[in-house]
């Protein structure tokens, strides 16, 4: 039986979740320095965080130069009423879309989007504005990353 109750972060679990999102390869031992504790509450601290899935995972961030020119975007999108179940179904299959989120104000759904030229996002935009249920999108295009933790 899973416990749902939300997980109690003191002070220090904050300070370690934040020197880890800054770099998730820090060593432990560097980790203790930096918080004044011993490297053995560190170990115990990160293997109860992950425990509880209040740290679910480690993983790469690629820079944007990697993308060789490509380009990323945000896309704000507003459906049609009791059409969401079937407009996230379809922009589900498409792979350029990195991420779905429901989202309150002005738009049901935002939607990040990696492409590799203008070309491609434009054809990608115009597929996602064609979609059954989609009122209506608006474009933001990323031109650099000012402060980036990791993502979603």
């Amino acid at each position: 039986m899973s416990d749902s109750r939300p997980v109690a972060l003191d002070e220090i679990d904050r300070q370690l979740i934040s020197l880890l999102q800054i770099n998730a390869r820090e060593s432990v031992a560097m980790l203790a320095r930096q918080l004044g504790i011993a490297r053995t509450t560190v170990t115990s601290r990160l293997a109860r965080l992950e425990k509880t899935k209040v740290i679910s995972g480690y993983g790469v961030r690629l820079g944007q130069r990697v993308m060789d020119g490509g380009l990323q975007a945000y896309v704000g999108i507003t459906v049609q009423p009791r059409s969401g179940k079937d407009v996230v179904r379809r922009l589900s299959a498409m792979g350029q879309i990195q991420q779905l989120c429901a989202v309150s104000g002005e738009f049901d759904y935002v939607a990040w989007l990696r492409s590799d030229s203008p070309e491609q996002l434009d054809q990608l935009l115009d597929q996602i504005g064609s979609v059954e249920g989609v009122e209506k999108t608006t474009t933001s295009i990323i031109l650099s990353s000012k402060v980036d933790r990791g993502h979603l």
